[in-house]
Formats: C-alpha cells, sequence, structure tokens
C-alpha cells in the first residue's frame, strides 16, 4: 500500500495552469527525485502537498486515507489543514530558521507548540518536554550538530543551517519527507554537506520526495526520478530509463540542454 496517493491534482493561479492533471503514488521507504524546468511545476506541487496552497481538482491521500478532496469541502477545514500538514516535513529553498532561537529550540519549538494542544499536557508536562528535547537532540545528532546544540542561525555556515532546518522537518516523524532544491542556496562548497546528509537518509529508507537541480545525485540516490514540464507529469521511471534512456522527447530535450550548461 503507497504511504502517498496523489490523484488528478491541479492548480491554476487566475488564468495560468500550473498543475494539470498530476498522479502519482510513493511507497514507504521510497525516494523520488522530481527535476525540470523553473516554471514546470516542481515546487507548486510540494506546497499543494503541505497545503500552503490549496489545489483546485483532484485528490491526496495517506496510508490509503483521503486527507484532502477538493470536490469535499470537509477535508479543506482551517482547523485541520495545520493537522494535514504534519504528514509532511518541508525543507525549503532558504533555511527559514527563526534567528532569536538556538539550534536545539529551532528543532524543538513546532513539537512543543503541538504538545499544548493534548489533552494530558498540564498532567505530564514535564515527561513530554523531555521526550520532545530528546527526539531534538538525536535528529541533530544525525545531522551532525551535536556540537552546534547552542548556537544561533548566524553562527552556522549555509550548510550547517539546512542540516538543522532539515532535523527541523523529521523532528515531528513525518510520513514524507519533502525537499525543494535544498541545496540552490549554498555556495558549491557547501553543496556536499547538505546531499552527503540526504543520501544517508535515503540509505535508512527515509520516504522522500526531492525536487532537485542535481542530475548526478538524482541518478545515484533515487529510486525513482518524475520529469515535469508544463505542468504535467511527462515521464517517470528508474535513475536508467528517465535519465539515461528517456523515451520523451521533451525529456531528452530537457537533458540536453541541462547538460550543455
Amino acid at each position: 500500500m503507497p504511504v502517498l496517493e496523489v490523484k488528478n491534482l491541479q492548480k491554476s493561479f487566475d488564468s495560468l495552469e500550473v498543475l494539470k492533471d498530476i498522479g502519482f503514488s510513493l511507497e514507504k521507504g521510497e525516494t523520488i527525485a522530481i527535476i525540470g524546468s523553473s516554471g514546470s511545476g516542481k515546487t507548486t506541487l510540494l506546497r499543494c502537498l503541505n497545503f500552503l496552497e490549496r489545489p483546485d481538482r483532484g485528490q491526496i491521500l495517506i496510508n490509503n486515507g483521503i486527507i484532502f478532496d477538493a470536490a469535499d469541502p470537509r477535508t479543506q477545514r482551517e482547523s485541520e489543514i495545520r493537522k494535514k500538514r504534519l504528514h509532511f516535513g518541508l525543507v525549503f529553498q532558504s533555511f527559514n530558521l527563526f534567528p532569536q532561537y538556538t539550534v536545539l529550540q529551532n528543532v524543538k519549538l513546532a513539537s512543543e507548540l503541538l504538545a499544548k494542544e493534548r489533552p494530558d499536557y498540564k498532567k505530564n508536562k514535564k515527561r513530554i518536554l523531555e521526550e520532545i528535547d530528546r527526539k531534538a537532540r538525536f535528529d541533530l545528532s544525525q545531522m551532525g550538530l551535536d556540537s552546534k546544540l547552542d548556537y544561533y542561525p548566524h553562527q552556522l555556515s549555509g550548510g550547517q543551517q539546512q542540516r538543522v532546518a532539515i532535523a527541523r522537518a523529521l523532528s515531528l516523524s513525518p510520513d514524507v519527507l519533502c525537499f525543494d532544491e535544498p541545496t540552490s542556496a549554498l555556495d558549491p562548497e557547501l553543496t556536499g554537506e547538505v546531499l552527503r546528509v540526504i543520501r544517508a537518509l535515503a540509505e535508512k529508507r527515509t520516504t522522500m520526495i526531492i525536487v532537485t537541480h542535481e542530475m548526478a545525485f538524482a541518478r545515484d540516490v533515487a529510486d525513482r526520478v518524475i520529469f515535469m514540464d508544463g505542468g504535467v507529469i511527462v515521464e517517470q521511471g528508474s535513475p536508467h530509463e528517465v535519465l539515461e534512456n528517456p523515451k520523451e522527447e521533451r525529456t531528452k530535450q530537457f537533458l540536453s540542454r541541462f547538460s550543455e550548461q
């Protein structure tokens, strides 16, 4: 059973149709890399999955349960949107860390806010906060940031800040971890450290969707590659199929242009 199913997803901004009948599924432990030119709809797709944008049509299912149906207003209540976002951890192009908080505080913040809504929070506050702290420290250790817990974002390199952002996304134990061009804001010398972290997550079979322009990384790490163009999925398959032996002319043209850059 897929962890994630996307069915007939459509999204327009005024008269511009950005997503056109998008459909795909994602298995538990699978990594999908989404490639395509700027404006192909990749980022909008991730934002729809995280409900930062509201799809106009289509369905999103998690573990065979419908969490969004554009035809069913009951799945679109604002009070439910925050809960739906918990299924997806999103790592943005920019790091989006709170400058006034330490590394550890940045990672714990969302979990602490959500914990206050638990009916047993007052009774078990100490235990709950200790569990959150332990989880945050573990996630940061996985990012190689044990020695930076009390640092502030401005004291970190760009690569370290992005690793904090990844730990923050992991802290809520999402069903799917999503990356939107996670190295685009980094200098070339810092790109490698973030890609190594994502590679390690893939080796641990973390369920991930990665929008990326790093073709070699997609080839080496992804279980499946999706090529988008003009708001549609043009082609999808194994990295070998899509990147080495594409069937569609649009895929061939994109890869040819990309190799010339």
